[in-house]
């Protein structure tokens, strides 16, 4: 594969499966880069004898985890072609990267969505509160914009050069959904991949929480208002 990618991962106190994670991500990944969301745990020194760059964001935020990442790779003198996204709290099947970037090799896609169907879904594996925020979300997003989204989903890929053409800026819960609502609006080409997903190691820090459910609601609503306003 000559496409250079680099996978960036959010993690906070992620010490019992951020290894399990690195360690199924495609060898065909040029650099696997761990952002530690002011971890408090063994997380980075886990990360980094998986093989793993290790970053740390000392302010909490999934957006600042991410945009630290954009800015580590920003300064890198080698290119990169395809900016990847997981979580590492092994939700995802990191081995599905490959199902991932096919499209924007292959087809001249842009951004490319890990969709959680419910088919391909572990019992459990996503809050009720998580499948009513994603179909309302995505079923606003489908009035306001005319998107065929059905997933905010947090494994995702895009090429490189259109991500930066985003200007992606939330520093929180809004990320995904703002990544979603500026590719639309910049009329890029997206397609949504089904993926397995499966119940997470540890305790959700978002929807884990009823803080934390709350304020990703306000938020990623926020996002979609302000955009259908534009």
């Amino acid at each position: 594969m000559q496409e250079k990618i680099r996978v960036i991962i959010p993690a906070y106190n992620e010490e019992e499966s951020i290894g399990k994670v690195i360690a199924e991500i495609p060898s065909f990944v040029t650099e696997i880069i761990v952002v530690s969301n002011n971890s408090s745990d063994n997380t980075e020194n886990v990360a980094k004898a998986a093989g793993a760059t290790v970053l740390r964001e000392g302010q909490k935020g999934y957006g600042f985890a991410c945009l630290l990442g954009l800015d580590y790779i920003s300064k890198l003198t080698d290119k990169t072609d395809i900016v990847a996204f997981l979580d590492g709290d092994y939700s995802d099947y990191p081995e599905e990267l490959s199902l991932i970037v096919a499209p924007i090799i292959h087809d001249n896609v842009d951004l490319v969505i890990g969709a959680r169907v419910a088919a391909l879904r572990s019992a459990a594996s996503m809050t009720p509160q998580q499948v009513f925020g994603n179909w309302l979300a995505t079923s606003l997003m489908k009035v306001f914009f005319g998107a065929t989204f059905t997933d905010l989903g947090p494994f995702r890929a895009m090429r490189y050069e259109k991500l930066l053409a985003l200007n992606m800026e939330d520093k929180t819960y809004g990320w995904t959904v703002e990544m979603q609502l500026k590719a639309l609006k910049q009329k890029m080409k997206y397609v949504e991949i089904p993926v397995r997903y499966r119940k997470r190691i540890g305790i959700s820090k978002v929807s884990g929480t009823i803080k934390g459910t709350i304020m990703a609601g306000f938020k990623i609503l926020s996002w979609i208002f302000k955009y259908s306003l534009k």
